[in-house]
């Protein structure tokens, strides 16, 4: 039987971690000097949590609300993909670094499953406006906007590949479906995730049955996993 540490460790540091922008925020004034690229970018996202995504909005749109003039874009990004891009790093880049900090460090023996749950989608809820942007550009954003999130979740898919190599209790799992199950593992929370975001803020009992639910499949994947048992052939 496996130990009861998570598949899914990265959650277990979001705990202290604020959110990577303040949302919801009306822009009423002019942003000062040296703030117009943060004005843009938090822009961009208040009307993608508001109204359309990412994909849809036109410079002129992003720049009124940030209450700057469509020539002042320009100075900080060449065109909207641009700003797209520079959003979409922005939204992984907590993620990673995170996740490198779990890679240099012991990995904890004993953690709950529904304590890391809870903390990832507290995250969630914590940085709605980022999620939302992601999630709604890869159902129908641009191509390249869509193949750079599919790049990103890949990168998580293989890094927790890596983390999962390193439980005793999974050594003799072949690096090919050691992939594969983190590739689990990465599609039900992107899935629960899409969830956690089509239920309103104030929906406390959704968001506590996405969770229960959440808890409960990666159980299921976690000790199906520990029960696996590699073709030989393909080690």
């Amino acid at each position: 039987r496996p130990p009861r540490s998570t598949l899914f460790p990265y959650t277990t540091l979001f705990r202290s971690q604020k959110p990577m922008t303040k949302e919801s925020t009306s822009r009423t004034r002019k942003p000062k000097r040296g703030q117009t690229r943060e004005a843009l970018m938090s822009a961009a996202l208040e009307l993608v949590v508001k109204k359309a995504p990412f994909s849809a909005l036109s410079l002129r749109e992003v720049t009124k609300k940030a209450g700057v003039v469509p020539t002042a874009f320009y100075r900080h990004f060449p065109d909207m993909s641009a700003l797209g891009l520079t959003l979409l790093d922005e939204s992984f880049r907590t993620l990673r670094q995170m996740m490198r900090q779990v890679r240099q460090q012991e990995l904890p023996n004993e953690r709950m499953l529904r304590g890391s749950v809870e903390t990832y989608f507290t995250y969630v809820r914590n940085n709605r406006a980022h999620f939302l942007f992601v999630s709604k550009e890869l159902a129908s954003g641009t191509p390249t906007m869509r193949n750079a999130i599919r790049r990103e979740i890949r990168m998580f898919t293989n890094e927790l590949a890596m983390d999962m190599a390193r439980f005793p209790f999974l050594n003799h799992i072949n690096a090919e479906d050691l992939q594969m199950m983190a590739g689990l593992v990465v599609n039900n929370v992107t899935a629960l995730t899409q969830e956690m975001l089509e239920l309103e803020e104030i929906d406390e009992t959704g968001q506590r049955e996405v969770l229960i639910t959440a808890e409960k499949q990666l159980r299921l994947i976690y000790f199906g996993v520990g029960m696996w048992r590699s073709d030989k052939s393909h080690s």
